[in-house]
């Protein structure tokens, strides 16, 4: 069976991209979310291998999201993607990616928190 991940992301366009670069590391299903309740919705329905998350989404927040998520089912690994890395202060998260997205960070963070092995040469990791 193939691996999913859920994409909190309110600008489509960073959401697809995002999508590519998860397509070229494995995934190949994918649920793409821009409010907390669909991203639990989604996440319930097909529970993620994989969460990227940004911060300011429509109607509260990338890290309300994952909170949910997991209290509802357990941990799953998270990458959170944004801009916003400091409203993360205080907060235990396992890794952060900062935009404008640096595609060989979210790669590395990716395979980090997927406890996977580096990535291979042949990605394509052109910057957004």
């Amino acid at each position: 069976m193939g691996r999913h991940a859920l994409i909190i992301e309110d600008e489509v366009l960073i959401a697809f991209e995002v999508q590519g670069v998860l397509e070229e590391l494995g995934f190949d299903t994918f649920d793409l979310a821009d409010s907390p309740r669909e991203a639990l919705e989604c996440a319930r329905a097909h529970k993620p291998d994989l969460i990227t998350a940004d911060l300011r989404i429509v109607g509260g927040t990338g890290l309300e999201a994952v909170q949910a998520i997991t209290a509802a089912l357990g941990q799953i690994p998270v990458v959170y993607v944004t801009a916003n890395a400091d409203m993360l202060c205080g907060e235990s998260v396992p890794a952060i990616v900062e935009k404008p997205i640096a595609w060989p960070a979210l790669v590395a963070a990716c395979h980090r928190v997927c406890g996977q092995a580096p990535p291979t040469p042949s990605l394509r990791l052109e910057p957004f």
